[in-house]
Order: structure tokens, then C-alpha cells, then sequence
């Protein structure tokens, strides 16, 4: 296929994640504030969309508790500089079996099943322009966890985002996923064009080679955008990857915890990496007011 690339291009910054990082890095943000506070420095670095998940301030550990979200918001929506706000609406889909002679009941410390109305209740007061849907289930990295969304889960939450007039950014983490969210756009749970998030590297999704990603991009339709990642050292090789193949980046500590070996980053420092690459391969890194132009996005104060 002919060499497309992507010369005005926006930068994610995936903040923190729900991984189990918070003690791998003192970059990490756990509470409301320094969370907001990484993600206002990583949008005067250069990031044009911030994309947060919340923690329990004391231990770390990933959560769904609503104020933290009203908190990231606000604090973000104060700030002195612009960004366009992306909260994930993946929690709430966690199932972690028990053994595999005796799978059921399930492990009920790793599991947390919620319903359509509850996993999106935070997008509904927080009204960020973007909100992530995880286009599949997957087993994912541990022996008995799976993530579980299932097509009656995402239509449902799918056509709740819709309504609340926020885009959901579709994660595809396989090309099942992005099959799936073709056929959400064509029922019309989704408005097209759609925006994707190719997550690369993931176990067990797809894997981070070229010839993978290629075919997830050739999975895109062309009126589509798509941003793209890869976790760990891969991260800043997908910066480039993604670009010279048509689409935007994804950086942050959520998928990757170093600038280099053995140096601990923060998400600005990522991000400024990220820019220098971009510019370097001759594109234009654009910031939240393009953003919106070119999405349909409307910024809005929570509720």
C-alpha cells in the first residue's frame, strides 16, 4: 500500500491507566488532584486530548468512585490551558475466574460486573467530549481474567454515549473489534466516522509487529480516525508507526513507565518526545480546538 502519513497529527496522553503501576513509578498519579495536575502539565507539552481513569488516592489501586472523576474534571476544566477531555468508561466489565477445576463461583476480589447505566454514569455528569468503549472481550495478561464486554453491553452503552452526545473513542484491541464496531456504526448505535484507538501489544490482543498493525489499520474505514500505541519500549516506535500510516499517537504512563532505560518519566516528558518525533518526520502536531473541528466535539462543563 502507498506510504500515507499524517501531517497534522494529535497527541493523547493516557494519564495513569488501572494497571498495577502505582508502585513502579512515584510519577504515577493516584489522587484526583495530581492526576488533573499530570494531565494539565502533559497538555502544555503538547497533548491535545488527556485521557484519565481514577485511582484511590491512599493505595492506587483503580476506581469507579464518581467525586474522583467530578474532581479530574473540574480541576482539568479550570485549568489555565486548553485540552480536550477523554474519560474511560472500560471499568465495571472485570470477571476473574476461580480455578480452572472449579472456575465458578468466581473470584469475587477480581471481579467487578456493573450494569450500562452504572459504567457510564460518570460520562453523564462529567460530559467530557470523549469517552472510551472497549470494542470486545479479551482475555487479558492474567491466567483467569477476562475483560468482558459483551455486543448487548456495547450496543447498550454505545447508544448511551451517543445520547449524552459524547464520541466514544472505540479501543479495538483485535480486528474482531474493529468488525464489531463496524457494525454498531452501521446499525446506528454509533455515529460515523468513528474514532478508534488501536491498542497494540496487549496481551493477549493483537500483537505490537508491523504486519499486525498494518492489517488493523486496513481495518479502519477511510473516514475514520485512528490513533494508535503500543506498551512499553515500543511506545515511541508507535509514535512514528502510527503517523507514517495515516493516523495520531497515544503516549503516557499508562502504557509505558520510561523515557529510556532505566529513566522514570513523567507524562509531559513523554509527551515532549513524542512531539519532537512527530515534528522530526515532518508533521504538525496540532492542539484542541483542531481537535474538535475535526471530530464534531463539543466542550461542555459537567453536570
Amino acid at each position: 500500500m502507498p506510504l500515507e502519513m499524517n501531517r497534522e497529527v494529535f497527541i493523547t496522553c493516557a494519564v495513569t491507566g488501572s494497571g498495577g503501576t502505582q508502585d513502579r513509578s512515584p510519577h504515577v498519579p493516584r489522587s484526583p488532584r495530581e492526576i488533573a495536575d499530570s494531565a494539565i502539565e502533559a497538555a502544555k507539552a503538547g497533548a491535545a486530548v488527556v485521557h484519565c481513569h481514577v485511582r484511590d488516592p491512599e493505595t492506587g489501586a483503580p476506581s469507579r468512585e464518581l467525586a474522583y472523576y467530578r474532581e479530574v474534571t473540574e480541576r482539568i476544566r479550570d485549568a489555565d490551558v486548553d485540552v480536550v477531555l477523554n474519560l474511560t468508561a472500560g471499568m465495571g466489565g472485570d470477571i476473574t475466574f476461580g480455578s480452572t477445576e472449579a472456575p465458578l463461583p468466581v473470584n469475587a476480589a477480581g471481579t467487578d460486573m456493573i450494569g450500562a447505566a452504572e459504567r457510564v454514569a460518570h460520562i453523564s455528569e462529567c460530559l467530557p467530549e470523549i469517552c472510551t468503549l472497549d470494542c470486545g472481550t479479551m482475555n487479558f495478561a492474567e491466567a483467569d481474567y477476562v475483560m468482558t464486554n459483551t455486543p448487548g453491553m456495547l450496543r447498550d452503552m454505545g447508544a448511551r454515549m451517543t445520547a449524552l452526545g459524547v464520541k466514544p473513542e472505540i479501543e479495538a484491541f483485535d480486528t474482531g473489534h474493529l468488525w464489531f464496531a463496524r457494525q454498531l456504526v452501521k446499525e446506528g448505535v454509533l455515529e460515523g466516522p468513528a474514532l478508534v484507538q488501536l491498542c497494540m501489544g496487549v496481551p493477549w490482543g493483537a500483537p505490537d509487529d508491523l504486519n499486525t498493525f498494518m492489517a488493523m489499520v486496513n481495518n479502519v474505514p477511510d473516514d475514520w480516525c485512528f490513533s494508535a500505541f503500543a506498551l512499553g519500549r515500543n511506545q515511541m516506535p508507535y509514535v512514528a508507526a502510527s503517523v507514517l500510516a495515516g493516523g495520531n499517537v497515544r503516549v503516557g504512563l499508562e502504557d509505558n513507565l520510561f523515557l529510556d532505560k532505566g529513566v522514570l518519566a513523567t507524562n509531559a516528558q513523554l509527551v515532549e518526545r513524542a512531539v519532537g518525533i512527530i515534528e522530526t518526520l515532518g508533521a504538525k502536531v496540532i492542539g484542541p480546538s483542531a481537535v474538535r473541528e475535526k471530530l464534531g466535539l463539543t466542550k461542555r462543563a459537567p453536570r
